[in-house]
């Protein structure tokens, strides 16, 4: 994370621009895109919530001006606290308003401990010596963001079955996010990226999810749409290997290219 961001201040004017989890940037491989013509910036971070996902808009979208955006949606997120995606972003980013409003809306110690310790980071530039290594535990960082994984092969796993339901926090910030891309003219797209079939099924009611994202704009499930292995083409439960990603990758170009 510290990589991309780093790489990010030094980008503008892309065509699509990735927002999300790692779903986002494990699943959109910046080389294809650049194969197909498109520049691209994958600004996906660990277990992005639209919370981080506003952040990011608000601190980077004018400089990257993106034709389009691809927002990842998906249950879990939107349920989800925000508190680890947010320590990921305060260590590995220069601090600033917005981090103090992500900081407010959260409201858990841990992240306004992270930010108080961050802004003296900051404050005395004890990260100016750091270096992130291009590989490390099996990842290497690739240009424009995407991070790519040894090929490897899921195994089944049973997963906790729950409902979809909003919380008030997340669909606050996701609204004023798409609000945002809306006063800047910028065409965003919610996507579902594929995930395994168990984790998939997991939700109970995800045709009220897809009736919420729907409401919203311009939104594709491509768990709908794609039909890939669980045992083939994911690395685990959530994330798809290089093949998935190919597999994946191929349909959104092939989808770009027919608007194009």
């Amino acid at each position: 994370m510290y990589t991309r961001l780093k790489e990010v201040k030094k980008q503008s004017d892309v065509d699509i621009l990735f927002l999300g989890s790692s779903l986002t940037y494990r699943g959109y491989d910046t080389r294809l895109f650049q194969n197909e013509g498109y520049k691209t910036f994958n600004l996906g971070s660990s277990s992005q919530t639209p919370i981080q996902s506003l952040l990011l808009t608000k601190r980077y979208l004018k400089k990257l001006n993106p034709e389009l955006v691809f927002c990842q949606v998906d249950p879990e997120a939107f349920s989800a606290d925000g508190v680890e995606s947010s320590l990921d972003l305060i260590a590995n980013d220069t601090n600033d308003k917005f981090s103090l409003e992500m900081a407010y809306t959260i409201g858990n110690l841990k992240t306004i401990n992270a930010f108080t310790f961050g802004c003296y980071r900051d404050l005395f530039n004890r990260n100016e010596n750091f270096k992130e290594e291009p590989i490390k535990n099996g990842d290497q960082y690739i240009v424009g963001g995407y991070v790519a994984k040894d090929m490897s092969f899921a195994c089944a796993k049973l997963i906790a079955n729950y409902e979809f339901k909003f919380s008030k926090n997340q669909k606050k910030s996701f609204e004023e996010m798409l609000s945002i891309m809306d006063e800047n003219e910028v065409n965003y797209l919610l996507i579902y990226p594929p995930v395994s079939s168990e984790a998939y099924e997991a939700c109970k009611n995800i045709a009220y999810f897809d009736s919420c994202m729907h409401s919203y704009g311009n939104y594709i499930n491509y768990n709908k749409n794609i039909k890939l292995n669980d045992s083939l083409d994911f690395y685990d439960a959530y994330h798809l290997n290089q093949l998935g990603v190919q597999k994946f990758n191929k349909m959104v170009i092939e989808n770009l290219n027919i608007v194009k």
